[in-house]
């Protein structure tokens, strides 16, 4: 098991650079950088002449290395990370990226990992119940609301949610984690129900997205399963329904929804920053993209890398649990 990780996170890196390599190249394809965002400011806040601003916004790219050609910038950017550990600085912020992103991810995957949880739990329970009760009423409503949560993008349930709590309900706060006489106390019971209070909203849209592919697959293949010759010889035995199917068939129709783990934590990540653009929540999502109006370049290709590494680590994780459930997934990979 060891060294089939091992070979798995040797093969990532060689994909990680060029990824890395591809983001930053699509970064830099739009015209404009920061130093175009410096002299709009300083034109439209500052009063300053055209010539006047475009001379400070030039001399802030040479002292920024944005001058430089783009082969440049990504050698210094990328030799940074290697060797030092270097993000490199925001230019929006005025902090290092390692700092922004310090701030941020750990929310974001706290948010994308509850809603995974949740998601994963509440359709592969909704598919068993569509799937032992095929062309019922509640197997007809579960389908249904699969469907609305396929179909329906997230980011219109939530400018729906964002009118409905603050124009119909007048909830106030929306755009932060905690109330204001949370903000800075230690953690207690208190404050945590403050947060939920809070992120449910993100949480639950994200979850309706999330929990209907899990229960479309596990329907589907519980469905195909249910009618192996191994579940029919278990009925035969004198087996119970429930023993059946919690024991025999659940555990091998599983196997789709472990692959599907390779692609999921990217995927709420996506859900979580969608929603979290509408409620302005101080995540991933309105960090990218504000960075990415301004062109600060640094930050914006360091999420990316990081979600691309997410993508990378998901399909590490969804192999190794498929290599722990499946013993012929063991011997082929020489796990065993």
């Amino acid at each position: 098991m060891l060294r089939f990780l091992i070979m798995r996170i040797l093969a990532a890196i060689p994909i990680l650079l060029v990824l890395s390599v591809v983001t930053f190249a699509i970064i830099h394809a739009p015209p404009g950088d920061y130093g175009d965002y410096i002299r709009q400011q300083l034109i439209n806040q500052g009063g300053a002449s055209f010539d006047v601003a475009e001379a400070q916004a030039q001399a802030y790219r040479i002292a920024h290395g944005l001058d430089k050609p783009l082969p440049i910038q990504y050698f210094n950017w990328i030799t940074g990370i290697i060797f030092r550990g270097d993000f490199g600085d925001s230019l929006l912020y005025n902090k290092p990226v390692a700092t922004v992103v310090a701030e941020r991810l750990p929310r974001t995957l706290l948010l994308a990992l509850a809603c995974h949880i949740l998601a994963s739990i509440l359709g592969i329970t909704l598919g068993i119940i569509a799937a032992t009760r095929q062309y019922s009423w509640a197997d007809t409503l579960i389908s249904a609301l699969a469907f609305l949560g396929m179909t329906v993008p997230r980011f219109l349930i939530g400018i729906v949610l964002v009118y409905i709590l603050a124009f119909r309900m007048d909830v106030q706060e929306i755009g932060s984690f905690f109330s204001a006489n949370y903000s800075g106390e230690p953690w207690s019971f208190g404050k945590f129900i403050d947060l939920v209070k809070h992120v449910w909203p993100v949480v639950a849209i994200a979850v309706f997205g999330g929990l209907a592919y899990n229960m479309r697959v596990m329907r589907g293949n519980l469905l195909d399963t249910l009618n192996a010759q191994y579940v029919e010889t278990a009925r035969a035995k004198g087996l119970s329904e429930s023993a059946v199917i919690l024991k025999h068939a659940v555990p091998n129709a599983l196997h789709p929804l472990v692959m599907y783990q390779g692609v999921v934590l990217p995927y709420m990540l996506t859900g979580e920053i969608e929603t979290a653009i509408i409620f302005a929540l101080p995540t991933v999502g309105p960090a990218i993209v504000k960075s990415m109006a301004v062109g600060d370049v640094y930050v914006t290709a360091t999420f990316m890398l990081v979600l691309a590494a997410t993508l990378i680590a998901g399909n590490i994780i969804a192999d190794l649990l498929l290599v722990a459930l499946d013993p012929r997934v063991r011997t082929a990979q020489g796990a065993v």
